[in-house]
């Protein structure tokens, strides 16, 4: 177990003659035992950062570090760190036994029975005991995975490295395996940092998100500090599904003005603002109340467009009756409430659930009214 520092991290790109910034500035701590996500669309730079971290690209500027002792100028076989791929990467010539206990016996020198008590001891805690004789040809991806993790515990590194692990497993499986995953870091206790485009599994696995755009940090923080209190539109559309609605708006004497409706602001809020004209109002789908009987300033006439079944719940996708333009939102409610398209619907946006953003900048200006993040984040922990 190790504290792993990223400090002003830069991986720069050469392409015919133009510089691409894979990874800008990254500065990020990750505690002694802790499960770090890093989370962000395609090309976001989390792959780089994590292949920076295992030695297998070179960092442009800044530094790496453990336990703060710098690891950017080590290869990757003196870093103690151990990396599961997408691809899972076994040798398909081997058994599992073979696979497993292959680093172990060309980095170290570790005796023979040493190296067969840590496989049989790796075997076990992930259920593979019985698979050992196969190779991985012989195998679903499920058990693949679970070999590419054993090949990885075996080697007891201070630092896991996941890069979307879970990407090749059909749906079912993929659930089943994050439950698994969280276990199985929580008893070895290992510093982990996991790479995922999956906002569900940065969501349900992690102690922290670090949410990246364009190789630059966006936001560092628990799940649900992350989902409540987003530092910017980016990450507050990013996190969460469906994803919050965004409404452009311009501030007139206290009211919002947007396509087809206004919402008058309290105090409170308008002292958030602090002036700002050129907004963004966000509302998550769960705060959008429809309705056939809403009424007052803050609610207005819709139009149901599309249902989504979920089971569960149902996707309503709508639109405000007055808007200009055919552009919807969207609300989630119960599954077991019967709503049609093109149902008109009263439409409500609870003022102590709306977000607000600066228009140009995208900066999180209010956020939703929570009154314990923390607590929220204690009661759903991992």
């Amino acid at each position: 177990m190790a504290n792993l520092s990223l400090r002003d991290a830069t991986k720069t790109f050469n392409d015919d003659g133009d510089e691409i910034v894979a990874v800008d500035n990254l500065n990020l701590e990750i505690e002694d035992g802790e499960f770090l996500v890093l989370v962000g669309p395609s090309g976001c730079g989390k792959s780089t950062t994590l292949r920076m971290v295992a030695g297998l690209e070179t960092p442009t500027g800044g530094s790496i570090n453990i336990d703060g002792e710098p690891i950017h100028r080590q290869t990757p076989q003196e870093r103690d760190i151990a990396m599961v791929f997408q691809s899972y990467a076994l040798y398909p010539h081997m058994t599992v036994y073979e696979n497993m206990a292959f680093g172990l016996e060309e980095s170290s020198d570790l005796p023979d029975d040493e190296i067969e008590e840590r496989v049989h001891t790796a075997a076990e805690m992930l259920g593979i005991t019985d698979l050992l004789d196969r190779k991985p040809g012989e195998l679903s991806g499920g058990q693949q995975q679970r070999v590419a993790l054993g090949r990885a515990i075996v080697r007891d590194p201070k630092v896991f490295l996941l890069d979307e692990p879970l990407a090749n497993l059909d749906a079912k499986l993929r659930a089943e395996m994050r439950t698994e995953l969280q276990q199985l870091q929580e008893d070895l206790g290992t510093t982990t940092i996991y790479v995922t485009h999956d906002q569900t599994e940065a969501m349900t696995m992690s102690d922290r998100i670090a949410i990246l755009d364009g190789g630059t940090l966006q936001q560092v923080g628990t799940p649900m500090q992350c989902y409540h209190e987003p530092a910017n539109v980016f990450v507050a559309g990013f996190i969460g599904e469906p994803s919050m609605n965004f409404f452009d708006v311009t501030l007139e004497d206290g009211v919002l003005v947007g396509d087809g409706f206004e919402y008058p602001l309290s105090e409170e809020a308008l002292a958030s603002v602090e002036g700002t004209t050129e907004l963004v109002l966000g509302i998550r789908p769960e705060n959008v109340e429809i309705g056939d009987d809403l009424s007052g300033p803050k609610e207005f006439s819709g139009v149901i467009d599309v249902i989504e079944p979920h089971g569960n719940e149902n996707a309503v996708h709508l639109r405000f009756t007055e808007a200009a333009t055919d552009e919807t939102f969207t609300s989630t409610v119960d599954g077991m409430r019967h709503l049609t398209g093109g149902q008109s619907v009263g439409v409500s946006f609870p003022e102590d659930a709306i977000h607000l953003f600066d228009g140009t900048t995208g900066e999180a200006l209010r956020n939703r009214i929570v009154e314990e993040v923390e607590q929220v984040q204690e009661i759903g922990t991992k």
